[in-house]
């Protein structure tokens, strides 16, 4: 598989590190620490085009896919912007492929132009307290009425939902006793976000704060047959063409992540000096961030080697989750190596390093964990028995 990059692409990367360079690790700690959107951010990105940049020409987006979104993402979190700034892009693309792969052309008329000027905000609302990643366990439904469906239930870790005009919402709509298999009888819709009937509860968080994640508490939500997603019961399938882009992106936020903790070590590496020399020189430094700089090199052609099979609509679910499990560790590697570089420094805010860490922490839980990723390759690629 070639893994060069085209001049549009290397053309996509110059334009959004130019953008990103305008903010600075200190915009992003003052946002983290105060818990406000960056609404800075976030226009820049929609004035530039690069929230649309997966949704179809027709519709006023850039017409291209997950391999030139993972660009835009790597680049935003490698600025020092982390989690932070990369959630704001990652969402608008993976949220979106749902209804781009499976929308009626009334949905695609509706919402796609929207989104691609930044206008349209959605959140995607899929797991729930007592399911987590069992997503055949949901239990928010969907009762079938006149004209919809009305809806009640809970949601958890929804990513922007204090901005969000939309939801993509997962339910069930058939009961789960009367299923052949769990994933069936679900359906996604495009909700309206009606805080009459949605209850919006913030989570306080370790970091990413500057993004909100919330509880959600639905009750009696009203959703007409037009906004729903695909097939009714059919959801988990229609959900699939976002979960596998989720993971890619996911996975290219990490390495950049990685990059922008490894850059800041590197530079505090030369220029500290004790004992009368660059502790840059010491091997108990510069093995260390060696070997991250390899981590991170691996992992991030794992990263593209998916994104392209994505792209050419070949199978990639084994390379998603390789690409999610190898680039999170790569992160998380990384980040405790360059908060270890700072010592004691690097628990001081003013490093930015710590902000870094605690970002690439939570990629090691979600949205899908470590530990799930290696059951799902256990059993979908080595064929070994099911372990949960």
């Amino acid at each position: 598989m070639n893994l060069d990059f085209t001049p549009e692409q290397e053309a996509i990367r110059d334009g959004i590190r130019e953008l990103a360079a305008q903010f600075s690790d200190e915009y992003w700690s003052e946002k983290d620490e105060a818990s406000a959107f960056p609404w800075e951010f976030h226009k820049a990105l929609a004035k530039g085009d690069w929230l649309g940049i997966c949704i179809p020409e027709e519709y006023g987006g850039g017409g291209l896919g997950v391999t030139e979104a993972s660009i835009i993402v790597q680049e935003i979190a490698a600025s020092g912007a982390c989690l932070n700034g990369a959630s704001l892009a990652h969402t608008a693309v993976f949220g979106l492929l749902p209804i781009i792969r499976h929308g009626t052309d009334d949905q695609k008329r509706r919402f796609l132009p929207r989104a691609a000027t930044g206008d349209l905000h959605l959140a995607f609302a899929v797991t729930e307290p007592d399911a987590g990643t069992d997503t055949g366990r949901t239990s928010t439904f969907a009762k079938k009425v006149d004209g919809g469906y009305l809806v009640s239930g809970k949601k958890v870790w929804i990513t922007k939902a204090q901005e969000a005009e939309r939801l993509l919402l997962l339910t069930r709509t058939t009961p789960l006793d009367q299923v052949k298999r769990k994933i069936h009888g679900l359906t996604l819709f495009f909700a309206e976000l009606d805080r009459d009937h949605i209850d919006i509860r913030p989570i306080k968080k370790m970091g990413r704060n500057a993004t909100d994640s919330n509880e959600l508490f639905i009750d009696g939500l009203f959703v007409p047959d037009e906004d729903v997603v695909g097939e009714p019961d059919r959801g988990f399938h229609v959900l699939l063409d976002g979960l596998n882009p989720e993971r890619v992106l996911n996975a290219q936020e990490c390495i950049g992540i990685g990059r922008a903790a490894l850059r800041r070590a590197v530079d505090y590496a030369r220029s500290r000096i004790v004992f009368d020399r660059p502790i840059g020189m010491n091997q108990g430094i510069q093995f260390p961030l060696a070997e991250a700089l390899a981590e991170l090199d691996a992992a991030e052609l794992m990263c593209w080697r998916a994104a392209r099979r994505y792209d050419a609509g070949m199978p990639c679910g084994r390379e998603a989750n390789a690409a999610k499990y190898l680039a999170a560790e790569a992160a998380f590697h990384a980040t405790d190596r360059a908060v270890q570089t700072h010592g004691g420094y690097g628990y001081a805010k003013e490093y930015h390093v710590e902000r870094y860490f605690r970002e690439a922490r939570v990629l090691r839980l979600g949205p899908v964990s470590q530990e799930l990723i290696l059951a799902y390759l256990g059993e979908h690629v080595l064929g070994l028995p099911k372990s949960y």
